[in-house]
């Protein structure tokens, strides 16, 4: 058995914090003994708890951590297979793990790409070596070439279908995915950047890009796709993700498409609630990304919207790339930032210093919103519920400097955050603890 003593708890569907205790036993939640401050120390409650402890009991003192369901990403890469020089599922789980992750959905555009069933069982089977629960998307078309669909029905194991890195440029191809996906009763998520309004890749169309002498990529390519898709998603009825938004009018788009009665979700990066266009004369290819950072207003909309639900989950959209890549001119290098090792830090700073954001409600969207979505174990914190947890303390600071990722690619690299991560544990079993 092992005893989480004395944290502050977070629970997310309850939409509350308190101070209690956590016992785990078997992989589950056993018990939670809600603990209250008096004169004479542990309440009657606590008291009793204390003294049934069984012999062999590892007890963690959590005063002065917070305790909340291990963290869930829902657009993840990790490369494997095909890429594993940037980064591979058991370097990736590692990067999780430290980040506070005990779920992770990886996108499919690997080499070869998530289009049939021996490569998604190589990934399933993978990722149960980390230690935390690794799932996986499946394409949405074959080769993710835009053009024939996947057999959706053989691929069932997937948590979700994407042809995430691609846009999908067919209304009727798109439209039947969306029907099957819905039959199926998985998620579909889409990568919302029309290239017919995108000149170079990565960078916002605007003040920097003109500043850079290039083109950039207009705000109205994701504008573009997310009005035909949540349209589409409306007509369907398929449970439709809007990935990595970015700009003011998709946000409310899909905020007009929610109150409609689509079964829309949305996802914000923490690069995309934290930085913005500047970030690039800065950062250089560190802030290339797809969708670009984008301009300040558009900033301030992704908070808003995940402060009123519109955006109801935060992913990360870890993407590695070595460092000879990323050292390629800026209209050449690929697109992409590490997340995972950073994202809670920066949604603290972000979000919950800034008022956006309880703390129940940020792990309502890194945690049982995804989980509620991608029909995963984990997301609450309840008795009888799986043990997958992070512990951290959001009163200490560390200082970015190398990552658990094969990469390093963040433009986060050299600031100070606050929030470090103490220990994550899935299933019951301590799987990442911060060195002493």
């Amino acid at each position: 058995m092992l005893i989480i003593r004395n944290g502050t708890l977070i629970d997310p569907e309850g939409q509350r914090t308190f101070r209690g205790d956590i016992w785990i036993k078997d992989g589950q939640i056993a018990r939670i003994v809600e603990r209250e401050e008096k004169e004479s120390g542990l309440s009657e409650g606590g008291q009793e708890a204390e003294a049934e402890v069984p012999d062999g009991t590892e007890i963690i003192d959590a005063t002065g951590l917070l305790a909340g369901p291990g963290l869930i990403d829902t657009h993840v890469h990790f490369r494997d297979p095909g890429f594993t020089y940037k980064e591979d599922i058991l370097s990736g789980g590692q990067a999780a793990k430290k980040g506070g992750y005990t779920g992770i959905v990886l996108m499919a555009n690997t080499k070869p790409c998530v289009d049939n069933e021996e490569t998604l069982s190589y990934v399933l089977a993978r990722g149960k070596e980390t230690g935390i629960r690794i799932s996986s998307c499946a394409t949405v078309t074959k080769g993710m070439q835009g053009k024939e669909l996947v057999d959706m029905e053989s691929l069932k194991e997937a948590a979700g279908f994407t042809d995430d890195g691609k846009p999908l440029l067919s209304e009727e191809l798109v439209e039947e995915a969306m029907r099957r996906a819905h039959a199926l009763g998985k998620p579909i998520s889409f990568h919302e950047e029309n290239p017919a309004f995108i000149k170079n890749n990565g960078i916002n169309e605007g003040k920097v890009a003109e500043a850079l002498g290039i083109k950039g990529s207009s705000r109205d390519a994701e504008i573009d796709l997310i009005r035909r898709d949540t349209a589409l998603a409306l007509k369907t009825g398929a449970k439709v993700v809007i990935q990595h938004i970015s700009t003011k009018e998709g946000v409310e788009l899909v905020r007009k498409a929610k109150a409609a009665g689509a079964d829309i979700h949305a996802e914000a990066t923490p690069h995309h609630f934290t930085l913005t266009e500047e970030a690039v004369l800065e950062k250089g290819t560190l802030a290339k990304m797809n969708p670009p950072l984008r301009e300040e207003e558009d900033r301030k909309a992704i908070c808003r919207g995940l402060s009123d639900g519109t955006i109801d989950l935060i992913a990360t959209d870890h993407a590695p790339h070595s460092r000879d890549e990323k050292k390629k001119p800026l209209t050449e290098a690929p697109s992409g930032i590490l997340g995972l090792e950073t994202a809670l830090p920066l949604a603290i700073r972000e979000l919950v210093r800034k008022g956006y954001l309880t703390y129940p409600q940020l792990f309502e969207r890194m945690s049982l919103a995804p989980a509620k979505l991608y029909q995963l174990p984990g997301g609450r914190l309840q008795e009888g519920e799986v043990a997958d947890l992070v512990l951290f303390k959001d009163t200490e600071n560390f200082r970015v400097e190398r990552f658990l990722s094969k990469s390093q690619n963040s433009p986060f690299i050299g600031e100070t955050l606050p929030g470090v991560v103490k220990m994550t544990i899935c299933g019951g079993s301590i799987v990442y603890r911060e060195e002493a």
